[in-house]
């Protein structure tokens, strides 16, 4: 039986999704992919600059991508109460930041 303080409710396993760096802003990604975890609409979102600048994101992204070397660009930062890595092949990675840490 779960006790009062169990979040059942709350997502607990990594998700995964995927945006195409070619033409795709990460920084939107990111909310997206946030709301959809949290199954809530993306305004209703703290704004994604609070926890990191959505224009330097979307260069890193670009500017890796255009490089078009072998090696992948990782960014890690927490947001809505998750650690979201954002990586330069199009793959956003969102985890429970608590459950991240404790790893």
């Amino acid at each position: 039986m779960p006790s009062p303080n169990d979040s059942a409710d709350e997502p607990t396993e990594e998700y995964v999704t995927v945006f195409d760096p070619a033409d795709g802003r990460p920084s939107e990604a990111v909310v997206t992919a946030v709301a959809t975890r949290l199954e809530r609409d993306p305004t209703e979102l703290s704004p994604l600059y609070d926890a990191v600048d959505p224009g330097a994101l979307n260069e890193l992204v670009e500017h890796a991508h255009r490089k078009a070397t072998d090696s992948v660009h990782l960014i890690w930062f927490t947001y809505e109460g998750f650690s979201v890595g954002v990586r330069s092949d199009g793959r956003i990675q969102i985890e429970d930041a608590t459950t991240a840490t404790a790893s």
